[in-house]
């Protein structure tokens, strides 16, 4: 997680002051996640951290997803929910200390997955 277990006060909920509902953007929430992480000392600028580190981490944050799911714990502390929560909170640091607009990103490659041909016979995926 990118709070520490010292700073389990900081609930969601207790953050949502700072955006407002019909407001929220990734920009507003990397916003907040670089100001915890300034204030908790995580790093903002690239050489104040490790980047192989910090996507480590973010592996680490989908291998607990993926046991969170399999040992049907979806909601809750350390449940599917909150780590799918940790991998976004993880990646949107990392964005944010490289100065990448996420949400640009995001949308970018959205467009570009929407315009693609999948070839699912090629591929060893089961999709419904």
């Amino acid at each position: 997680m990118i709070f520490p277990p010292r700073a389990d006060s900081l609930q969601a909920d207790n953050l949502r002051f700072a955006i407002q509902m019909e407001e929220e953007t990734f920009k507003k929430i990397t916003d907040l996640i670089m100001d915890i992480a300034k204030e908790k000392g995580f790093g903002t600028r690239p050489e104040e951290i490790n980047t192989m580190e910090k996507l480590a981490l973010i592996h680490s944050e989908v291998s607990e997803a993926l046991d969170a799911f399999r040992k049907k714990r979806m909601d809750g502390e350390n449940g599917f929910e909150e780590e799918l929560a940790d991998i976004v909170i993880r990646v949107a640091h990392l964005a944010g200390i490289y100065g990448i607009d996420i949400e640009k990103e995001i949308l970018k490659k959205l467009n570009k997955a929407k315009a693609r041909e999948w070839k699912w016979e090629e591929l060893n995926e089961m999709h419904s």
